[in-house]
């Protein structure tokens, strides 16, 4: 099994949590393909740990979506299509503008919106040295910056559970897309928009950054034929 890009844990995580955090790492980044099947004793030997905590991270990651759990069978990592794709963005087109919303009303300082800075521009700097994997990277460090800092933890938690979703959907098609030149002026856009205080502007933005990439995304899945990710 390869190694997975994870967070860093958090202090004194548990084992269940750290285990957790490391097959979810895994499974977004398909070192753990759809429809992959994986006995809950290879996960502790591959992850170093008893069975006990391997088997309360799958239970989490089958409550996450990634995965369904089958007692003396393990878990078998569980396939997107494009249908579930859809889905998936008609949630985030629905939620995440509210965050982006909610910043900007808090009128955030600079040290707030420094994150923020620099996650566009790292993905400016990827995009001029065409580097799909560093810019993939500055996207996902500029949602996760955004959501911590909005103000509603709830909020946060159900977007970046979906969002977690979409991953592999994003990761599986990085290199069949056209640079994200669009994209990448659409996050400044919005974070201009959030340090101008602007909520109604920044929740507008980032509806319309949603719907583009989704229909972008799911487009190229039905083009490419892919069946399931």
């Amino acid at each position: 099994m390869n190694a997975a890009r994870a967070l860093p844990a958090p202090p004194h995580a548990t084992a269940a949590e750290a285990a957790h955090r490391r097959l979810k790492a895994m499974i977004l980044d398909n070192a753990m393909p759809a429809h992959s099947q994986w006995l809950e004793a290879a996960l502790a030997l591959e992850l170093g740990m008893s069975r006990t905590p391997v088997r309360e991270a799958m239970m989490r990651l089958a409550q996450d979506g990634l995965v369904a759990v089958t007692p003396r069978h393990g878990m078998r990592v569980l396939p997107l299509a494009a249908a579930d794709m859809r889905e998936i963005y008609d949630v985030l087109e629905s939620l995440e503008p509210k965050a982006a919303e909610l910043l900007a009303r808090r009128r955030p300082s600079a040290d707030v919106l420094a994150p923020l800075h620099a996650a566009c521009d790292a993905m400016e700097a990827a995009l001029r040295a065409g580097d799909r994997q560093a810019w993939a990277t500055a996207d996902e460090d500029f949602h996760r910056s955004l959501l911590d800092a909005c103000g509603n933890p709830r909020l946060a938690a159900m977007v970046m559970q979906v969002w977690d979703q979409s991953h592999r959907g994003r990761m599986v098609t990085l290199n069949l897309r056209p640079l994200p030149e669009a994209s990448t002026a659409e996050h400044r856009a919005i974070l201009l928009a959030i340090a101008a205080g602007d909520g109604d502007g920044a929740r507008e933005l980032f509806r319309l950054h949603r719907r583009r990439g989704g229909a972008e995304l799911i487009a190229l899945i039905e083009r490419s034929g892919l069946a399931w990710l």
